[in-house]
This record gives structure tokens, sequence and C-alpha cells, in this order.
């Protein structure tokens, strides 16, 4: 397994895999709802759908970069896609960022 299998191999771990640390993100979010998704603590703070948003960009930015895919291709559009879920409904939210999630990199 060559340097770019292994840091794909490992940012699935993160994401899905059974890890050793405990739970993976996949994990982290199963069960939260699309309302405490979009909850925020506090004005100016993040809520659990940019937090994982980001987290599924660049996982993506990554796979892309070393697999050479396509700029462009990720589930939404803007860089890092942290304000591109305004306009959205919660659940449209809920359901972007799982399928972000879901995509493999290996």
């Amino acid at each position: 397994m060559d340097s770019a299998q292994v840091v794909l191999a490992l940012l699935d771990e993160a994401y899905e895999k059974k890890t050793w640390h405990g739970p993976n993100l996949k994990q982290s979010i199963k069960g939260v709802t699309a309302k405490q998704a979009a909850w925020r603590p506090e004005p100016r703070r993040h809520n659990i759908w940019e937090v994982t948003l980001h987290a599924a960009y660049w996982k993506y930015a990554v796979r892309r970069r070393i697999e050479g895919g396509k700029r462009g291709s990720f589930a939404l559009k803007g860089s890092n896609s942290q304000s591109s879920g305004q306009g959205l409904t919660v659940a449209a939210r809920s359901q972007i960022a799982a399928s972000a999630l879901r995509h493999r990199v290996s």
C-alpha cells in the first residue's frame, strides 16, 4: 500500500470504519435530528450541520487531490461549503451532509 492509499484508508476510517478511539464521525451524528443539527449554541457559533459539512467537504477535497478528481463535484457549490446551505430546509441540509459523508474515498 503506497502512502496515498494509506491516507485514503485513514480518511475512510475517520468517517465510517471501526476505530480504536471510539465513535467515528458517522456514528457521532447517528440519531441527530435535523432540528438538532441546525441548532446554534450562540450567534456566530457553528452548528452540527456546518461542522459535518465542513468535514465532508475536506474529505472530498483530500480524495479529489490525491486521486486527481474533477473540481466542483462536491454536493454543494462553494469553497468549503460553510454557507452553501443557506436557503435549504433543515431536512435537505441533513440529507446532503449524510450523502457527502457516505462518499467513499478508496
